[in-house]
């Protein structure tokens, strides 16, 4: 019986691995021989989870040939993953991935580090704030003030609770972008949203272009419902999309839907100005893509006066073009999974029927408490303090980093919750899997990308404060010194930290 459960080509591991050597070497960093580096190379790819464990790799030969090594430097390394505990292998049956004992199972998005591990891991690896008090514990109250009279009920209320759906479409219409509540529905957290409309668009095989680099959790769902990700790379800075390369995706590749994120994009913080917004709907209307436009950091604006542009939506006047997804998780709190969907009402429909093969609907308290902080006022007093906190934040962030990373290159976003920092030629996998062992949780750029791109760049999102940030920017320094010394690498596992 073999032990491995997926495979993975030769030509792919190929890629996955060039993406690593294409970076240049840092400072004083010592050159490893082949089979060390081969080694290193497929080690960190099973820890970042960009290979799954119990994978099968291709045979020695085979990978030497799309390597262009030989098969004994193929051969060495493997037997060097065997000894640390990376591989197995049994004759007849190959060789597939795996994990030391005691180990943890790597994370193929980015999954919140465990509470019990807070108290000796800076967690950067999760852009997400605390609760806002007391506006989360003010609409539980107000929520369970109004739970009587859903109690009597089933319970079940797959397109939402009319009160909420109704007043999110108020919001959208006093904005300027005339909504009706057949025009919502309510889900489970943007992720929920976006999964859902994935299903109803995106079967397998189907062609979702991506912004390169875009949001690791939603690439990684997107992989795993099988479709085709087309990567359309950003423009330089924070200046939004490149729209000759979109335009050329999608005349060239006919994608079925696209997803970006146009305010305060994750993970580089670049805002799409009100022009690059008409002229992307133009091109996706042309070309028949349907535009699924993730709205969750819009209210993250961070610089006092900040003019912001247009909702996407409000430039496809028909209606057919633009879906938009907005959340409560990333302006208010994480943990109040509430999400929504605004698009045509037969799309709505469509999602809301495909819906009882899923989770039948969202959790009614928490609907109950959004919609408490949206019709009191609550949502903005909140948000008004979450800005001045993530500003406050992003400002002590940013002046550790320069100060002890004065390599490390980023410019600085006007909102959102994230830097996106080169590394100065550093590896970006090596200094997360580095930053384990100093005690700083930190993901890697390949993680944001398709194919391994983005390997000399990190995520730091601007989630901690004061003495938190500087302590954070000085293990960064630690973890960049332990790669510039080839101290990532060698064999011996990262070391799990524990409260």
């Amino acid at each position: 019986m073999t032990q491995w459960t997926s495979a993975v080509g030769a030509a792919q591991l190929a890629r996955l691995l060039k993406s690593q050597q294409d970076r240049p070497a840092g400072p004083g960093s010592r050159r490893l021989p082949a089979y060390r580096a081969l080694a290193d190379g497929i080690r960190l790819l099973v820890l970042e989870g960009r290979v799954p464990v119990a994978a099968r790799l291709p045979a020695e030969r085979e990978l030497a040939l799309s390597l262009s090594v030989s098969r004994t430097t193929v051969a060495a390394a493997y037997e060097a993953l065997r000894t640390e505990g990376f591989l197995e292998s049994r004759r007849g049956a190959g060789s597939w991935t795996a994990v030391p004992a005691g180990n943890p199972l790597p994370a193929r998005g980015l999954e919140p580090l465990p509470p019990e591990a807070l108290g000796s891991m800076i967690d950067l690896g999760t852009a997400a704030l605390p609760a806002p008090e007391p506006w989360l514990t003010r609409a539980v109250q107000g929520a369970l003030e109004e739970l009587p009279p859903y109690a009597h009920t089933h319970g079940d209320y797959p397109a939402g609770l009319p009160a909420l759906r109704s007043m999110i479409a108020e919001r959208y219409t006093t904005r300027g972008i005339p909504t009706m509540p057949e025009q919502i529905m309510v889900t489970t957290g943007a992720m929920g949203a976006i999964d859902a409309i994935c299903h109803l668009f995106g079967g397998r095989g189907e062609r979702i272009a991506v912004e390169s680099p875009s949001y690791a959790n939603i690439l990684q769902l997107m992989r795993e419902a099988g479709a085709r990700l087309v990567p359309v790379a950003m423009a330089e800075g924070l200046t939004g999309w490149d729209l000759d390369r979109w335009r050329q995706v999608l005349r060239e590749a006919a994608p079925r839907i696209a997803y970006v994120v146009a305010d305060f994009h994750n993970p580089t913080g670049a805002l799409a100005d009100e022009e690059q917004r008409r002229r992307l709907v133009e091109a996706a209307r042309s070309a028949g893509t349907v535009l699924v436009v993730d709205e969750t950091m819009s209210e993250l604006h961070l610089e006092p006066g900040l003019a912001m542009p247009r909702r996407v939506c409000a430039f496809d006047s028909a209606g057919s073009t633009v879906i938009t997804v907005g959340s409560a998780s990333k302006a208010f709190w994480a943990g109040m999974r509430i999400g929504w969907v605004r698009a045509a009402p037969d799309v709505i429909r469509s999602l809301v029927a495909a819906r009882a093969y899923a989770d039948l609907g969202t959790p009614v308290l928490e609907q109950l408490a959004v919609n408490w902080l949206f019709s009191t006022g609550g949502w903005e007093e909140a948000v008004a303090v979450r800005r001045d906190q993530a500003r406050d934040n992003r400002d002590a962030l940013v002046a550790a980093v320069r100060r002890e990373l004065p390599g490390w290159e980023f410019e600085v976003p006007a909102g959102g919750l994230t830097l996106w920092v080169r590394t100065g030629g550093l590896s970006g996998s090596r200094i997360a899997e580095a930053g384990e062992r100093v005690g700083v949780r930190v993901p890697s750029g390949p993680r944001f990308g398709v194919d391994g791109a983005f390997e000399g760049y990190v995520r730091l999102p601007f989630t901690v404060a004061g003495a938190v940030a500087e302590e954070a920017a000085t293990r960064l320094a630690a973890a960049a010194r332990l790669v510039e010394a080839g101290g990532s690498g060698g064999g011996e596992s990262p070391r799990t930290f524990v409260a």
